[in-house]
């Protein structure tokens, strides 16, 4: 059966893509130029026979491409053909692809510079709505000029394609280093990372952004060690009541990551949600697991919304007290019991850095936890009857208020009772004794 990939195409077409075909052979080590020169001259010998066979067919004949290989390296083709469609740009590789779109290296021709061109796959182009979300992303990253995140370039349709051209970063993301390490960041280094993506927060929601998606994976580190955060597509203006309308009751977000509000879908989300995602991706790097875990996302945001949070200085214990009092105070359930703004919870992350004590989450941190004895004061007051006792005197006895059964069941009462008891039994022996003492 023919592999042949240009049987209904013309010749010039069939010719490009044997170029295409060989070319990327070679490049990823599959025959050398000497083994393509002698397929090319099979096929040529072929052509002069009438026998039309592809290089593909005698590429696989030949034993130098296995069927698994060709189908890689057709599929590379297409691809390259997307970016014949795109002018202006050279492709280099395949950079990642997810349910939205594909990434790739690219060269920008007229500046001759490396760039990453997001895609969206022709299938996604029918969809409007996910049509105007990847503008709005373009947009929303156009607007935002820090070192911290990855620039946007251009976003345009070209030849069917709608395309997102950004900066090009090379090095690693913080997810893929938690993976490839197995093991959590150091203190130091995180806090390091973590500063400078705030620093990013702090530029983007001063434009009136809030970015809903920040995560390890939206997070390059640079071989010189900046970190850029990228990946604008859940952004979104704080100020925009009508998209906020328009989503009211959806859970955009990644579920390790997402903020209880997020979840509930509700209308007024602002930067407080970047700050919760921000807390829960350092938890992340300095625990070396994720805040919450469960078998399925829904589990996850469950315990997002109802469960305590384990403090990270619990489970890695050399971990200063100080970047365990910010990450619980980010974290918060409540919006309102979080950092006032990005650039408070900056400052406690650079104290923290210096090794100086996070005042504004230590504060906070005093102030809920006052406020929890409270709650639980006036709890126990409505379930004992009883009035509020200030906390050092936690230790009180107060009988005056008890039942007679709490009286009763009360250590001291007890011991009291046994010890009068015990008293009544020795006085009634010792009036045994002197009464059979006396003669009848």
């Amino acid at each position: 059966m023919s592999t042949d990939p240009s049987a209904s195409v013309s010749p010039s077409s069939s010719s490009r893509s044997d170029t295409l075909l060989g070319r990327l052979a070679v490049d990823q080590k599959l025959c050398t130029s000497d083994e393509l020169s002698d397929c090319l001259a099979l096929k040529a010998e072929f052509e002069s026979e009438n026998n039309h066979r592809s290089l593909a067919d005698i590429l696989v004949a030949n034993g130098y491409v296995t069927q698994t290989q060709l189908s890689r390296i057709l599929k590379a083709i297409e691809e390259q053909k997307t970016f014949q469609q795109i002018p202006g740009y050279q492709i280099v590789s395949k950079l990642g692809s997810g349910a939205m779109a594909t990434v790739y290296k690219a060269r920008q021709l007229s500046l001759d510079r490396m760039v990453a061109i997001k895609v969206l796959p022709k299938r996604m182009s029918e969809n409007q709505e996910f049509v105007d979300r990847f503008y709005k992303e373009g947009k929303a990253a156009a607007k935002l000029n820090h070192a911290n995140i990855v620039a946007a370039y251009d976003v345009a349709e070209a030849g069917g394609y709608h395309y997102f051209v950004m900066e090009y970063v090379e090095g690693k993301t913080v997810y893929d280093h938690l993976v490839d390490s197995g093991k959590p960041y150091p203190e130091k280094e995180a806090l390091k990372i973590i500063i400078q993506v705030c620093r990013a927060l702090v530029h983007a929601h001063a434009q009136g952004l809030i970015h809903r998606d920040v995560k390890p994976k939206n997070i390059m580190i640079t071989p010189d060690g900046t970190a850029k955060l990228a990946d604008m597509g859940l952004a979104r203006e704080a100020g925009d009541k009508e998209v906020a309308l328009a989503e009211a009751g959806k859970a955009y977000g990644t579920p390790y990551y997402i903020s209880p509000e997020q979840i509930r879908g509700e209308v007024n989300i602002d930067f407080r949600s970047d700050i919760y995602s921000l807390g829960a991706t350092l938890y992340h790097m300095v625990t070396g697991r994720v805040p919450f875990e469960a078998p399925s996302p829904a589990a996850v945001m469950h315990k997002h919304l109802k469960d305590d949070l384990v403090p990270p200085d619990h489970i890695v214990t050399t971990l200063s007290a100080g970047i365990s009092e910010i990450i619980e105070v980010a974290m918060a359930k409540e919006p309102r019991k979080r950092y006032s703004s990005t650039s408070d919870m900056l400052a406690d992350l650079e104290a923290v850095a210096r090794g100086e004590p996070p005042l504004l989450a230590r504060k906070s941190y005093d102030l809920t936890s006052l406020a929890k004895m409270e709650d639980e004061a006036v709890t126990l007051t409505q379930e004992n009857g009883a009035n509020m006792v200030g906390f050092e005197e936690d230790k009180t006895i107060d009988l005056g208020s008890k039942s007679l059964q709490q009286r009763l069941s009360d250590p001291l009462v007890l011991g009291l009772l046994g010890a009068l008891v015990f008293a009544v039994i020795i006085i009634i022996i010792e009036l045994s004794v002197i009464l059979s003492s006396k003669p009848h």
